[in-house]
């Protein structure tokens, strides 16, 4: 039986290439469904299949709806059309899933997008924008990898200071656990976090309301995660962070600094977070060094 559906999956991927198609998983269920039986069997098939030809999923020509948004400097091709985002740098697109070309210029950031676009920080800082809007799916991990690749972009990371914005961070990073055999397709090493880090309570002068308790589940999880080796090895200096929040017991969101204005977010906090010296960030690498484009008009 199993056999059965991996070789029917091949089947559906070969013609998908041949015919220089694209499906998504949920199409490949709907062309056999009384052999699948659930959603979950081609979903193990396609896994399966990446795993022994050593591919992403993209490669295989199955993708998924996008959830993720990019406003900002840049213009790509998807399916033969263009967008040029330049033209408007605080308008919303959706992020593509095929892109044919990119071209574009400066950094990324992620969390608080509709501030950032109410507050037109494209236009004043010549920057791209990207939400994955909570865990980044697929579309928005290819296409952050595919800017890097094409266009050598610093990329930044800015998430709440509880335990999912530093799973979502490391998602970014290091890839899923769901997905690891996918990571070196998607992961983004080079990633620089900006916040919102423990310390910035204090720092930045947030109320004592802003201050939440991490729950029962909030301690288990960050208990978890304070367990992958990839920390201690690689991100020391994350390590700490999330330890400080675990000891501190406390957790606040993003939208806690419009405490002093609405436009502190973009005027204020993130300009000093990119032009702080590196060991005062989160540079994952002590020779990575930011564009400085906030100075750029």
């Amino acid at each position: 039986m199993l056999t059965d559906v991996l070789l029917r999956v091949l089947l559906i991927v070969q013609q998908l290439l041949q015919e220089n198609k694209h499906g998504s998983k949920r199409d490949i269920y709907y062309m056999h469904p009384s052999v699948f039986s659930d959603q979950s069997v081609v979903d193990q098939a396609i896994n399966d299949i990446c795993i022994l030809l050593q591919c992403s999923r993209h490669n295989l020509n199955v993708v998924s709806v996008g959830n993720g948004l990019v406003m900002g400097w840049l213009r790509f091709l998807e399916a033969g059309r263009k967008f040029d985002c330049m033209n408007c740098p605080s308008n919303v697109h959706l992020i593509p899933v095929h892109v044919d070309e990119v071209k574009g210029y400066f950094e990324f950031l992620e969390a608080v997008f509709q501030r950032l676009a109410n507050d037109r920080f494209c236009n004043a800082n010549r920057c791209i924008v990207i939400t994955g809007r909570g865990y980044p799916d697929i579309p928005t991990r290819r296409f952050l990898r595919l800017l890097l690749e094409k266009l050598a972009l610093p990329v930044y990371c800015l998430v709440d200071c509880d335990p999912y914005g530093f799973d979502i961070l490391t998602t970014y990073c290091f890839g899923s656990m769901q997905m690891a055999y996918d990571a070196k397709f998607l992961r983004v090493p080079e990633i620089r976090w900006l916040g919102a880090f423990p310390s910035d309570f204090e720092k930045y002068g947030l109320p004592q309301q802003c201050l939440l308790p991490l729950t029962p589940e909030d301690k288990r999880r960050t208990e978890t995660m304070l367990l992958r080796c990839y920390l201690q090895r690689e991100v020391p200096q994350w390590r700490l962070e999330l330890e400080s929040m675990l000891l501190r017991g406390v957790k606040f969101e993003i939208e806690a600094l419009t405490a002093h204005s609405l436009s502190f977010l973009s005027e204020q906090y993130i300009p000093s977070k990119i032009l702080a010296p590196k060991t005062s960030s989160m540079s994952r690498f002590s020779g990575f060094s930011p564009a400085g484009s906030f100075q750029s008009k």
